[in-house]
């Protein structure tokens, strides 16, 4: 692979002349009045038009604007015909294609395959206004409706789409969606780096199918090329830990990223450099690709498929991945390895171009709910290095953090101030998808470029990680000295495990950025789940709540923790899930809803799902089996231990714990988990039956949105929320539950909901 160039250096395409368009035009009209004769790129996208950087197709429309390209935008299209996808007439270059912020699929059904009744990223959050599989239907179209023009298909579902993947909808093993598609490429990850290339290439009139050499694109090969080496997975598939630490040339020892003093042992900056003993010569590794089981192998035979899945994570590190190629069908579907993480000034670029920060004024006074969750946030960083297993965001942005400067997150702030209607002087959120990764980075770029792990914070935090929060709290006091800014809020979901190594940015958390509920995700409370997931035991959790209630009393407030389970998780039996309804009634806690595992594509835990196999070590046959709770009933009654509180669940949980021999946890004592006795009218709705929006609000037609990726509290710039805050009323997703004498019905009266986790 090619080292590219930064994005804002290239020169500027001849269209610049036009100059920046207020908004990127929807229809032939908008075209006509910036003088447009056609679009150089045409963006479809399965949300509503919002010009602002926390909505992809914006970003990429507005970072290829600053090239001097013409940008035109269908949002939304009518698929049943290819007419809505000629309406801006024939692209110059390519059609650029994404399903939008989210999996189409994840969009549209929940977690046990029912139709959501709404869609946040719609005007007036309609369901129903894209299809399933949306990249799939809307590439096609778009060949429909110009046969000769390139398909780029991106975002978040072609990203996680990019090999042979397991689809839970169907329950079967799909194809690389570059097929399906039948588009020209695939971009990965966050995608301005690639774009901005493909089209100043395009644009130079180089044919698509030439362009093999970009990284984070994914293409159709011809072949193995001459002068490359081809390896079999099997090869570099090392038995190990999931913390131990696998050499990027095959290296056969080391467990941690760390090195044991030895001498000719170099350092940079304090950190020690890795000594590589191989046993094998040194390969070019930009010249090698590793081969994955085929298509029919991996849909065949779950072992190999759990193999490829553990093979593709381990090469997902810009600085030592690989190629990967992989057989369908009698053609070779080619990875590039994932694109070069931006470097801050680009990402202060992207950030920083022209965007109106509004939905397109053609929706007119129509409400967008994921806009309106998000019109008051800052987002300050990219990636993460958690490595949750059942999570996709490392595998779309990867692990390296990409983090904004300073200046730039105050200039956005500054912005939001002068220029977006509404603003009461509450920032609702300064993060990203953790809050608390801000700046935070291996302590040398050596050892960050060869490292293999999957995680830098499981089973421990890796020592070579710099853990330092000073960056952040400086952020923080500066976000909240500008002037018009009464408040600022932290709704991302925070690193707990890494939050206790700096207890002086605890402090700072909870004295001035809590707005009385902080959300924090332990996942679950036994061993045998936590494992699977890679995520720290309970005793991360027990710090952090020290220290949370410590300078809670320091500051004066009464603000509580909203900790976040998983029911179901592969690696979770009915026992598990038993001692985790146990510690939520011993801790006073009551779940108003939770979130059941959904195997998104490519996850890990999805391939564990999958293949009842584990993939955080080597898969073989006889590897370690993986317990998955398979099936509505099981799902249900693991959904149920969560919200073992609602008496319509009563029933299925004392059939559960009879069959369990814990006859003992059911009576009407303090010790007991449910009662004995049934209250009139309940058990016959239960767990996972849906409850009708007047059932739950009182009123019809009422809905109150939380985004499934984020699942915030109300929206903190409303007075009437924000006052409530020092009050008695225990208003979160999970209720504190110190005084078991109050109303349930005035609890759940004044409960929020939150939403599962995609």
């Amino acid at each position: 692979m090619h080292t590219p160039q930064p994005i804002f250096s290239y020169r500027k395409y001849w269209a610049e002349r036009f100059g920046t368009a207020p908004v990127l035009p929807m229809s032939r009209a908008e075209m006509d009045n910036l003088g447009w004769d056609s679009c150089d790129v045409i963006l479809v996208t399965g949300d509503a038009y919002v010009d602002h950087p926390s909505f992809g197709m914006a970003v990429i429309g507005r970072t290829l604007e600053a090239q001097g390209f013409r940008v035109g935008i269908i949002a939304q299209p009518d698929w049943r015909s290819a007419e809505a996808f000629s309406v801006l007439g024939r692209p110059n270059l390519f059609f650029g294609v994404t399903a939008g912020n989210m999996d189409s699929m994840v969009n549209r059904y929940t977690a046990d395959r029912r139709i959501r009744s709404n869609d946040a990223y719609t005007p007036q959050g309609e369901a129903g206004k894209r299809p399933d599989r949306s990249v799939i239907v809307y590439a096609q179209r778009c060949r429909e409706a110009f046969n000769d023009v390139p398909i780029i298909v991106g975002g978040i579902e072609a990203s996680l789409r990019r090999i042979a993947h397991y689809d839970y909808w169907s329950e079967q093993v799909r194809r690389s969606l570059l097929l399906d598609a039948k588009a020209d490429m695939l971009v990965y990850g966050n995608a301005e780096r690639q774009i901005v290339e493909i089209a100043h290439r395009l644009a130079a009139r180089e044919a698509i199918d030439t362009l093999t050499d970009i990284r984070g694109t994914v293409y159709v090969s011809r072949g193995t090329p001459a002068d490359w080496i081809e390896l079999d997975s099997t090869h570099i598939d090392i038995p190990g830990e999931v913390d131990a630490h696998i050499d990027p040339y095959a290296m056969t020892t080391t467990a941690t990223c760390e090195t044991a003093d030895t001498p000719g042992t170099e350092t940079t900056h304090g950190a020690k450099v890795i000594r590589f003993e191989r046993y094998i010569a040194r390969r070019d590794r930009s010249h090698t690709v590793v081969r994955l089981p085929a298509y029919n192998d991996v849909n065949q035979d779950p072992v190999l498929y759990a193999h490829a899945s553990r093979v593709l994570h381990l090469e997902t590190n810009p600085g030592n991945a690989r190629a990967l190629v992989q057989a369908h069908d009698g053609r070779d579907v080619w990875i590039n390895p994932p694109p070069l993480p931006l470097t801050t000034k680009e990402l202060d670029g992207v950030f920083e171009l022209p965007y109106t920060r509004r939905p397109h004024p053609a929706y007119g006074k129509h409400n967008i709910p994921a806009y309106e969750m998000i019109r008051f946030s800052v987002n300050i960083m990219r990636g993460c290095f958690g490595g949750c297993t059942f999570c996709s965001i490392t595998e779309h942005e990867g692990r390296i953090i990409q983090s904004r400067s300073e200046q730039s997150v105050l200039n956005e702030i500054e912005t939001i101030r002068e220029s977006v209607p509404g603003f009461t002087g509450v920032i609702s959120d300064l993060g990203g998808p953790t809050a608390n990764m801000y700046r935070i980075a291996c302590k040398s770029k050596e050892i960050e470029s060869a490292c293999r792990r999957l995680s830098c914070v499981y089973p421990d935090i890796c020592t070579n990680l710099n853990t330092d929060h000073s960056a952040l709290i400086r952020l923080y006091r500066k976000a909240r000295e500008l002037p018009g800014v009464k408040k600022v809020l932290i709704a991302s979901g925070l690193r707990y495990d890494l939050a206790i190594r700096s207890p002086e940015y605890v402090r700072e958390l909870v004295t001035h950025h809590v707005g009385g509920y902080l959300k924090i995700a332990p996942e679950h409370t036994e061993t045998g789940p936590l494992s699977k997931m890679m995520k720290p035991g309970m005793g991360a959790y027990d710090k952090f709540k020290e220290l949370f209630e410590k300078y809670s009393r320091e500051a004066g407030k009464e603000q509580y923790l909203i900790p976040y389970f998983i029911a179901a998780h592969p690696g979770t039996t009915d026992e598990d899930m038993l001692q985790l309804a146990l510690w939520l009634k011993r801790n006073g806690f009551r779940a108003d809803q939770v979130q059941t595992f959904l195997p998104s594509p490519m996850a890990t835990a999805t391939a564990m799902y999958h293949s009842g196999k584990n993939p955080l070590r080597k898969v073989t046959y006889n590897s370690e089996s993986v317990a998955i709770p398979k099936g509505l009933k099981i799902r249900r009654l693991h959904k149920a231990f969560l919200r073992y509180h609602d008496a319509n669940n009563w029933p299925l949980l004392r059939a559960a714990l009879k069959r369990m021999g814990r006859e003992d946890l059911i009576g009407n004592g303090k010790r007991h988990l449910i009662p004995a006795w049934q209250p009139e009218g309940t058990g016959k709705q239960g767990e996972g039956r849906r409850i009708t929006a007047k059932a739950r609000t009182g009123k019809a037609g009422q809905k109150k949105f939380l985004t499934q990726h984020t699942g915030l509290p109300p929206l903190p710039h409303d007075e009437n929320v924000r006052s409530k805050t020092k009050t008695k009323s225990k208003t979160s997703t999970i209720k504190s539950r110190k005084s078991h004498n109050k109303s349930e019905s005035t609890t759940r009266r004044r409960g929020v909901r939150t939403s599962s986790r995609t």
